[in-house]
């Protein structure tokens, strides 16, 4: 994992404001709502080391004839940076090399910048250019090709050049959006996060399958994930302050809408073991905590101790991720909604109503800022774990008529993933039942053909918006199928 400072520096750094986030909002919120001072370390433009991209302008400089003969080819790069210089999510992109090339011969004098780049950006200025873009292929780098109407005739090309093994890591954007420009870098900045990623597990031990797993994720995404025993979590909850502690637990009852069942022990306990999940991810350097909260770590922690689920919410709001029950594939979507669209994931234990058309997504762990660490925060009330009647969860109301998509990364190679669109969020007498949070959502698709096709097991994560093409870029860049469920 590259570092261009130490991360407690980087923590102080952004501490004054990293606010930079998909959604545009400003950061308003109450640190208990936020997690602490700011937005941490996996939002856009939050970043100890930035996703590195080479920045390829590709055009005939004399006379290219299409778009028009006296084309000002710096003139044209001027004005493209004009629009990149709008777009402030890309303040975490370095654009390594960025040049203009015009030749095969020229990029090919490029090849030793290209290897450690997260990915390639070339924008399509005129005809006259061919051979470059097969060049630049060669690299085997994640290849988004933008191309404005007017730039050239090689468009017609790119639907065959996807299909053969030369475009297999290639995607295009052929629109007059410039905005779109940020969108072409969003999945280089999720291999990216998933490559400095650094996930902690919380559990006794680990079966042959777990590890099994643990090493596919390392060798494909280079993401690590590392045993925490219950030893280190104890000592760093006894470390904390317990007047800090009670400073969490007071904005945590402050910010509620009301404070059901739990106790302010109940909710003192909770918010000491939140200052210890930031004391460990600080320790190790990581990004995620999981925590096998139903399983081994169940007695000796959660019920001796407190439950992590205020915990979880505090470091999803910030920018991190907190994931239920120690599901390391939950944790990987977490990571990759976050570095697409900087968005945390709703982990969900689901079931369908087929009367209409949708699904009941519920879990007691709730995440205030669905739309990211500097958009606002939703209200919630503070309660008890559902099924547990014990413990402290934060009992989130989300957006109704917000569009969401719901996926699972299976293994290293496979996207199941539906999409539709939030109905209802039941909180009535007779609604409570399943979890805390909930949200019903109308299937874009089928119910029925879900169901039918449901497979690999209960979780699911749920983010904000229709991310389908952010995602179905991501998987084409890394050779993963994407299957949508309700179709």
């Amino acid at each position: 994992m590259e570092k261009e400072i130490s991360r407690r520096e980087f923590l102080e750094l952004t501490a004054a404001g990293c606010a930079l986030c998909l959604a545009g909002v400003g950061c308003q919120e109450p640190a208990a709502l936020s997690g602490a001072n700011s937005p941490r370390l996996i939002s856009p433009g939050c970043r100890r080391s930035k996703v590195k991209v080479a920045r390829l302008y590709v055009g005939k400089p004399d006379n290219p004839y299409w778009p028009k003969p006296n084309l000002n080819l710096k003139n044209e790069i001027r004005f493209y940076e004009s629009e990149f210089a709008k777009l402030s999510e890309l303040a975490d992109i370095d654009f390594v090399v960025d040049e203009l090339v015009g030749s095969p011969d020229q990029v090919t004098r490029l090849a030793g910048g290209l290897k450690d780049v997260d990915g390639i950006l070339v924008i399509d200025l005129t005809m006259g250019t061919g051979g470059v873009l097969n060049e630049i292929l060669k690299s085997k780098k994640p290849t988004s090709v933008f191309a404005v109407p007017y730039s050239g005739h090689q468009w017609t090309g790119f639907g065959e050049l996807r299909k053969q093994e030369l475009g297999a890591k290639m995607e295009c954007f052929l629109t007059s959006d410039y905005k779109q420009l940020a969108v072409a870098v969003r999945p280089f900045r999720a291999i990216h996060h998933l490559r400095e990623a650094k996930i902690l597990d919380v559990r006794t031990s680990w079966s042959g399958g777990r590890q099994e797993y643990v090493d596919s994720v390392r060798n494909k995404f280079g993401t690590e994930i590392e045993r925490i025993e219950l030893q280190r979590v104890l000592d760093a909850y006894r470390a904390v302050d317990d007047r800090q502690a009670k400073g969490e637990a007071d904005r945590w009852i402050k910010g509620a809408v009301k404070v059901v069942e739990p106790s302010r022990e109940d909710v003192f306990r909770s918010c000491k073991l939140a200052l210890a999940f930031e004391r460990l991810l600080d320790e190790e350097d990581a990004t995620v905590m999981t925590v096998d909260c139903y399983g081994s770590m169940f007695e000796p922690l959660c019920r001796a101790y407190a439950f992590p689920c205020i915990g979880f919410t505090r470091l999803n709001n910030m920018g991190l991720g907190g994931i239920c029950e120690s599901n390391l594939q939950d944790a990987m979507a977490h990571i990759l909604f976050q570095g697409l669209v900087g968005r945390p994931g709703f982990i969900s234990d689901p079931t369908v109503d087929e009367s209409t058309n949708s699904i009941i997504l519920a879990h007691c762990l709730g995440t205030t800022k669905m739309d990211g660490p500097a958009g606002p925060a939703a209200p919630y009330k503070l309660r008890t774990i559902m099924e547990r009647r014990e413990g402290a969860v934060a009992q989130v109301q989300m957006r109704i008529s917000q569009k969401v998509t719901q996926a699972r990364l299976v293994g290293t190679d496979l996207l199941l993933y539906f999409t539709g669109e939030i109905v209802d969020t039941p909180v009535s007498v007779k609604a409570d039942r399943g979890c805390r949070t909930k949200i019903t959502v109308r299937v874009d698709g089928d119910a029925e053909k879900l169901w039918k096709n449901w497979s690999h097991g209960l979780h699911r994560q749920t983010c904000y918006g229709d991310i389908t093409k952010e995602l179905s870029h991501f998987c084409r860049f890394n050779e993963i199928k994407m299957l949508n469920e309700a179709v």
